[in-house]
Protein backbone atom coordinates (compact mmCIF):
# COMPACT_ATOMS: atom_id res chain seq x y z
CA UNK A 1 0.00 0.00 0.00
CA UNK A 2 2.51 2.10 0.42
CA UNK A 3 4.47 2.24 -2.48
CA UNK A 4 0.87 2.37 -4.10
CA UNK A 5 0.26 5.65 -2.09
CA UNK A 6 3.95 7.01 -2.82
CA UNK A 7 3.80 6.24 -6.97
CA UNK A 8 0.24 8.20 -7.15
CA UNK A 9 1.98 11.23 -6.20
CA UNK A 10 3.24 12.72 -9.17
CA UNK A 11 -0.39 11.59 -10.71
CA UNK A 12 -1.92 13.93 -8.55
CA UNK A 13 0.51 16.68 -8.68
CA UNK A 14 0.93 16.87 -12.47
CA UNK A 15 -3.17 16.46 -12.53
CA UNK A 16 -3.48 19.68 -10.40
CA UNK A 17 -0.81 21.51 -12.01
CA UNK A 18 -3.18 20.72 -15.54
CA UNK A 19 -6.33 21.52 -13.87
CA UNK A 20 -4.68 25.44 -12.78
CA UNK A 21 -3.04 25.69 -16.53
CA UNK A 22 -6.48 25.62 -17.89
CA UNK A 23 -7.75 27.84 -15.25
CA UNK A 24 -4.50 30.10 -15.05
CA UNK A 25 -2.49 29.66 -18.44
CA UNK A 26 1.06 30.56 -17.24
CA UNK A 27 2.43 33.88 -19.28
CA UNK A 28 5.23 33.37 -21.23
CA UNK A 29 8.44 35.65 -22.19
CA UNK A 30 6.09 37.26 -25.17
CA UNK A 31 3.15 37.47 -23.48
CA UNK A 32 1.45 34.69 -25.31
CA UNK A 33 -0.03 30.96 -24.11
CA UNK A 34 2.90 29.39 -22.73
CA UNK A 35 4.30 25.84 -23.78
CA UNK A 36 5.42 23.69 -20.66
CA UNK A 37 8.94 25.53 -19.65
CA UNK A 38 7.94 28.96 -20.03
CA UNK A 39 8.26 29.89 -23.47
CA UNK A 40 5.62 30.50 -26.36
CA UNK A 41 4.96 27.92 -29.38
CA UNK A 42 6.42 31.01 -30.89
CA UNK A 43 9.43 32.05 -29.40
CA UNK A 44 10.44 28.59 -29.27
CA UNK A 45 10.27 27.72 -32.69
CA UNK A 46 12.90 30.55 -32.93
CA UNK A 47 15.38 29.37 -30.95
CA UNK A 48 18.22 27.70 -32.96
CA UNK A 49 19.04 24.33 -30.96
CA UNK A 50 22.24 22.36 -31.30
CA UNK A 51 22.30 18.66 -32.74
CA UNK A 52 24.61 16.34 -33.63
CA UNK A 53 26.41 16.15 -35.49
CA UNK A 54 28.97 19.26 -33.65
CA UNK A 55 32.59 19.49 -32.97
CA UNK A 56 32.86 17.19 -29.77
CA UNK A 57 35.55 20.02 -28.12
CA UNK A 58 33.34 23.02 -28.79
CA UNK A 59 30.42 22.21 -29.08
CA UNK A 60 30.35 24.05 -32.79
CA UNK A 61 27.98 22.46 -35.36
CA UNK A 62 29.51 20.86 -38.19
CA UNK A 63 28.68 19.93 -41.72
CA UNK A 64 26.80 16.67 -42.35
CA UNK A 65 30.14 16.14 -44.88
CA UNK A 66 32.31 16.16 -41.45
CA UNK A 67 30.37 14.06 -39.76
CA UNK A 68 34.11 11.86 -39.64
CA UNK A 69 35.32 14.49 -37.60
CA UNK A 70 35.03 14.76 -33.96
CA UNK A 71 36.75 17.72 -33.88
CA UNK A 72 36.72 20.98 -35.67
CA UNK A 73 39.60 22.61 -37.53
CA UNK A 74 40.11 25.11 -34.54
CA UNK A 75 40.25 22.27 -31.97
CA UNK A 76 42.69 19.90 -33.88
CA UNK A 77 44.82 22.58 -34.00
CA UNK A 78 44.92 24.06 -30.59
CA UNK A 79 43.57 21.85 -28.28
CA UNK A 80 41.49 23.43 -25.09
CA UNK A 81 42.11 23.20 -21.57
CA UNK A 82 38.35 21.38 -21.18
CA UNK A 83 37.89 18.06 -22.93
CA UNK A 84 34.78 18.54 -24.86
CA UNK A 85 32.02 21.11 -24.70
CA UNK A 86 28.16 20.64 -25.58
CA UNK A 87 25.69 23.90 -26.15
CA UNK A 88 21.74 23.84 -26.04
CA UNK A 89 21.73 26.32 -28.63
CA UNK A 90 22.79 28.91 -31.37
CA UNK A 91 23.53 32.37 -29.73
CA UNK A 92 21.45 35.19 -31.47
CA UNK A 93 19.05 38.11 -31.18
CA UNK A 94 16.30 35.38 -30.14
CA UNK A 95 18.37 33.31 -27.40
CA UNK A 96 20.63 36.26 -26.77
CA UNK A 97 17.21 38.09 -25.43
CA UNK A 98 16.70 35.07 -22.98
CA UNK A 99 19.71 35.07 -21.55
CA UNK A 100 19.51 38.81 -21.20
CA UNK A 101 16.68 38.71 -19.42
CA UNK A 102 18.19 35.88 -17.06
CA UNK A 103 21.33 37.59 -16.52
CA UNK A 104 20.17 41.47 -15.56
CA UNK A 105 16.01 41.43 -15.92
CA UNK A 106 16.50 39.49 -12.50
CA UNK A 107 14.39 36.50 -14.28
CA UNK A 108 15.79 33.60 -12.38
CA UNK A 109 12.83 31.64 -13.41
CA UNK A 110 14.49 30.83 -16.59
CA UNK A 111 17.27 28.81 -15.29
CA UNK A 112 14.83 26.21 -14.31
CA UNK A 113 14.09 26.35 -18.59
CA UNK A 114 17.93 26.47 -19.46
CA UNK A 115 19.00 23.83 -16.84
CA UNK A 116 16.17 21.34 -18.91
CA UNK A 117 17.92 22.03 -22.06
CA UNK A 118 21.44 21.32 -20.83
CA UNK A 119 20.12 18.07 -19.40
CA UNK A 120 19.29 17.13 -23.00
CA UNK A 121 22.18 18.35 -24.76
CA UNK A 122 25.06 17.55 -22.16
CA UNK A 123 23.67 14.27 -21.27
CA UNK A 124 26.49 12.62 -22.44
CA UNK A 125 28.75 14.67 -19.97
CA UNK A 126 26.27 14.47 -17.23
CA UNK A 127 26.34 10.63 -17.45
CA UNK A 128 30.10 10.75 -17.01
CA UNK A 129 30.78 13.20 -14.04
CA UNK A 130 30.96 13.61 -10.89
CA UNK A 131 30.23 17.09 -10.27
CA UNK A 132 28.64 20.30 -11.44
CA UNK A 133 30.28 23.88 -11.04
CA UNK A 134 28.96 27.05 -12.24
CA UNK A 135 31.55 29.82 -13.65
CA UNK A 136 31.57 32.12 -10.64
CA UNK A 137 31.41 35.85 -10.62
CA UNK A 138 32.88 38.23 -8.18
CA UNK A 139 31.44 39.00 -5.11
CA UNK A 140 30.94 42.75 -6.33
CA UNK A 141 29.07 41.71 -9.41
CA UNK A 142 27.17 39.69 -7.37
CA UNK A 143 26.21 42.15 -5.31
CA UNK A 144 24.22 44.02 -7.76
CA UNK A 145 22.95 41.30 -9.75
CA UNK A 146 22.06 39.38 -6.59
CA UNK A 147 22.62 35.77 -8.28
CA UNK A 148 25.05 34.03 -10.02
CA UNK A 149 23.09 33.35 -13.43
CA UNK A 150 25.51 30.47 -14.38
CA UNK A 151 25.04 28.88 -10.30
CA UNK A 152 21.11 29.18 -10.97
CA UNK A 153 20.98 26.85 -14.18
CA UNK A 154 23.57 24.53 -12.41
CA UNK A 155 21.98 24.14 -9.14
CA UNK A 156 18.76 22.71 -10.79
CA UNK A 157 21.09 20.68 -13.90
CA UNK A 158 22.97 19.10 -10.72
CA UNK A 159 19.89 18.12 -9.06
CA UNK A 160 18.40 16.49 -11.53
CA UNK A 161 21.31 14.72 -12.91
CA UNK A 162 22.04 13.33 -9.99
CA UNK A 163 25.47 14.70 -9.21
CA UNK A 164 27.07 16.59 -6.72
CA UNK A 165 26.42 20.67 -6.97
CA UNK A 166 29.72 22.43 -5.98
CA UNK A 167 28.57 26.23 -5.91
CA UNK A 168 31.98 27.69 -4.19
CA UNK A 169 34.52 25.79 -5.35
CA UNK A 170 35.76 27.66 -7.69
CA UNK A 171 35.86 31.80 -7.62
CA UNK A 172 37.09 35.13 -8.99
CA UNK A 173 39.62 36.48 -7.38
CA UNK A 174 39.49 40.06 -9.49
CA UNK A 175 36.38 41.33 -10.93
CA UNK A 176 37.50 41.29 -14.69
CA UNK A 177 36.06 44.00 -17.11
CA UNK A 178 32.69 42.94 -18.87
CA UNK A 179 33.87 40.66 -22.07
CA UNK A 180 31.54 42.19 -24.39
CA UNK A 181 33.81 43.88 -27.39
CA UNK A 182 37.06 42.26 -26.61
CA UNK A 183 38.66 40.33 -29.17
CA UNK A 184 39.96 36.97 -28.64
CA UNK A 185 43.59 37.45 -27.33
CA UNK A 186 41.88 40.28 -25.07
CA UNK A 187 39.38 37.80 -23.68
CA UNK A 188 42.06 35.83 -22.88
CA UNK A 189 44.12 38.67 -21.34
CA UNK A 190 40.99 40.02 -19.02
CA UNK A 191 40.57 36.69 -17.68
CA UNK A 192 44.12 35.78 -17.12
CA UNK A 193 44.88 33.95 -13.71
CA UNK A 194 41.66 35.53 -12.54
CA UNK A 195 40.15 32.03 -11.32
CA UNK A 196 41.27 29.93 -8.65
CA UNK A 197 40.07 27.50 -6.33
CA UNK A 198 40.46 28.01 -2.65
CA UNK A 199 43.25 25.76 -0.95
CA UNK A 200 40.41 24.70 1.67
CA UNK A 201 38.10 23.66 -0.86
CA UNK A 202 40.66 21.36 -3.09
CA UNK A 203 39.06 18.25 -1.75
CA UNK A 204 35.97 18.66 -3.46
CA UNK A 205 37.50 18.94 -6.40
CA UNK A 206 40.79 16.11 -6.62
CA UNK A 207 40.08 13.65 -8.88
CA UNK A 208 36.74 14.56 -9.92
CA UNK A 209 35.14 14.80 -13.28
CA UNK A 210 33.32 18.16 -13.53
CA UNK A 211 31.24 19.78 -15.77
CA UNK A 212 31.50 23.32 -15.51
CA UNK A 213 28.48 25.99 -16.66
CA UNK A 214 28.16 29.07 -17.84
CA UNK A 215 25.49 30.28 -19.72
CA UNK A 216 27.38 31.44 -23.23
CA UNK A 217 30.22 30.43 -25.17
CA UNK A 218 31.89 33.17 -27.34
CA UNK A 219 36.04 32.39 -27.82
CA UNK A 220 35.90 29.81 -24.62
CA UNK A 221 38.24 32.40 -23.01
CA UNK A 222 36.37 32.30 -19.66
CA UNK A 223 35.54 28.64 -19.76
CA UNK A 224 39.48 27.82 -19.90
CA UNK A 225 40.40 30.23 -17.23
CA UNK A 226 38.17 27.73 -15.23
CA UNK A 227 39.21 25.07 -16.61
CA UNK A 228 43.12 25.14 -15.62
CA UNK A 229 41.98 26.32 -12.18
CA UNK A 230 40.07 23.57 -11.45
CA UNK A 231 42.82 21.07 -13.27
CA UNK A 232 44.93 22.70 -11.33
CA UNK A 233 43.64 21.50 -8.22
CA UNK A 234 43.33 18.20 -9.61
CA UNK A 235 40.29 17.40 -11.02
CA UNK A 236 40.54 14.55 -13.10
CA UNK A 237 38.82 16.16 -15.92
CA UNK A 238 36.63 19.24 -16.64
CA UNK A 239 34.04 19.44 -19.80
CA UNK A 240 32.06 22.71 -20.49
CA UNK A 241 28.07 22.82 -21.22
CA UNK A 242 26.70 26.63 -21.94
CA UNK A 243 23.15 27.44 -22.88
CA UNK A 244 24.31 29.00 -25.82
CA UNK A 245 27.69 29.24 -28.15
CA UNK A 246 28.46 31.92 -30.60
CA UNK A 247 28.60 30.18 -34.36
CA UNK A 248 32.09 30.50 -36.01
CA UNK A 249 30.50 29.28 -39.50
CA UNK A 250 30.24 32.33 -41.32
CA UNK A 251 34.56 32.57 -40.57
CA UNK A 252 34.72 28.98 -41.69
CA UNK A 253 35.33 28.79 -45.67
CA UNK A 254 32.11 27.57 -47.41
Amino acid sequence: MRAEHGDSGPFWKGLGRGVLDLLLPPSSLDGEAALSGGLSASAFSKVTFLDDPVCDGCGLAMAYAEMALERCPGCLAKPRAFQRCRAACIYDEHSRDLILKLKHADQPELARLFARWLSRAAVDLLDQADAVVPVPVHRSRLFSRRYNQAAEIARPLARTAGLAYLPDALVRKRDTASQGGKSATGRRRNVAAAFTVPESRRARIDGRRIVLIDDVLTTGATAEGCARALLAAGAASVTLSVVARVSEMQARPI
